[in-house]
């Protein structure tokens, strides 16, 4: 997947923003928090951060392709950043993407979701 794909696909949500920061990086948000993020890694090549349940977050640790999200997983928050990005884990990376706006979505509260008209 490369950044126009990655910004289409969560441009395919409901009641998205998106905003360019922290260093020229793609930031996707619902309800003003973070549930997804295209970067450039280290190696200068494409990175895709997203926030992830405890469960997918401990799958994700040793999984090939996927490291800790710098920053925020050494905060102790369950976020992880896809660094292979050939093509082979594009369905997987869209579930995951998927899982972390309904992971932050759920978390916004009830009033929010229905200002935003996302089901409840």
């Amino acid at each position: 997947m490369n950044h126009q794909q990655f910004n289409a696909y969560c441009a395919s949500f409901s009641a998205t923003t998106h905003v360019v920061q922290w260093g020229n990086s793609d930031v996707w948000k619902v309800g003003g928090k973070v549930f997804a993020i295209g970067s450039l890694s280290k190696s200068q090549s494409p990175a895709y951060t997203f926030k992830t349940s405890a469960l997918n977050f401990e799958f994700l640790l040793n999984a090939p392709g996927y490291i800790p999200a710098p920053y925020l997983a050494s905060r102790g928050l369950k976020w992880i950043q896809q660094v292979d990005t050939a093509g082979h884990l594009d369905d997987d990376l869209k579930y995951y993407i998927a899982e972390s706006y309904r992971i932050v979505s759920s978390g916004l509260s009830k009033r929010q979701r229905v200002e935003l008209g996302i089901a409840t």
